[in-house]
């Protein structure tokens, strides 16, 4: 179901929910996922939420029941001990075992607050994924990895490592970068485990949404060649050097492209 993204990412069709995209960014690890019982464990978690909040228009109080609900009647919580492990990028495995990285926990707040239409959005640190709830009258940020900590604007610099305080930082981020923020996630772990298939299949649907970007064509090409897919692999190190003919690395790859057509003569 990877495919279903390809529009969402290339920003042609923006009515995909967040949840389903990141489902659907799961079938990568998880190839047969069914996606109705992470619908009906969101939806539930919302209504318990709504059940247990005395006044769901108050902003203060729902942020509390919320946190309450998720981070300690459920038991949310982020794996530090395991934190690069691929499940922790799937949002069916985060509702299920209830571990998670900062923006896959985010996601789930994100998308109970959807269901109950109250105001929360994610907010793309650099090193950390924050979320915020802000409806005008009240407005905090919240740390899903961390128990739900309630945040100032000054935590959330410090989580960032930044010593420029732009508020920039804090900005809402577009459920697309959510996305691509979890498939390059997702991409590095897989680099870093040498799994190059599913390393492949990201690279696929980067290409897919985006056929002007040098960078995953240069990537797709190495992992081509780390599976012995020489022809293909040559012919993506091409098309880097043909759509970035300034590369830094030019003369590198060129050495990599004489080494693969010596190795392909040689068959011959």
């Amino acid at each position: 179901m990877v495919g279903d993204l390809k529009s969402f990412l290339a920003g042609q069709d923006d009515s995909m929910d967040l949840d389903r995209a990141a489902l659907n960014l799961a079938t990568v690890e998880f190839p047969e996922l069914d996606f109705r019982p992470s619908l009906l464990a969101l939806d539930r978690f919302a209504n318990d939420i709504a059940d247990r909040c005395g006044d769901l228009s108050d902003g203060r109080e729902f942020v509390r029941t919320a946190n309450r609900y998720l981070f300690e009647e459920i038991g949310l919580r982020g794996n530090a001990d395991d934190y690069y492990n691929p499940r922790n990028s799937c949002l069916n495995e985060v509702l299920v075992g209830r571990l998670g990285i900062p923006i896959t926990l985010s996601v789930i707040y994100i998308e109970v607050g959807r269901r109950l239409a109250k105001h929360v959005a994610g907010i793309g640190l650099p090193r950390h994924f924050v979320i915020q709830y802000d409806d005008g009258d009240y407005s905090t940020y919240i740390d899903p990895f961390h128990g739900g900590a309630i945040l100032t604007p000054e935590d959330c610099y410090r989580l960032a490592q930044v010593e420029d305080e732009n508020p920039r930082l804090l900005a809402p981020a577009p459920k697309r970068h959510i996305v691509m923020r979890m498939i390059n996630n997702l991409r590095g772990i897989y680099f870093s485990s040498r799994s190059y298939e599913k390393a492949l299949e990201i690279l696929n649907l980067l290409i897919e949404a985006n056929p002007g970007s040098a960078e995953e064509y240069k990537q797709r090409g190495l992992v081509r060649l780390q599976m012995r897919q020489m022809t293909a692999g040559k012919q993506d190190l091409q098309k880097y050097l043909s759509l970035n003919p300034q590369a830094s690395d030019k003369e590198e790859i060129q050495g990599q492209l004489q080494a693969v057509g010596r190795w392909l003569a040689a068959l011959n």
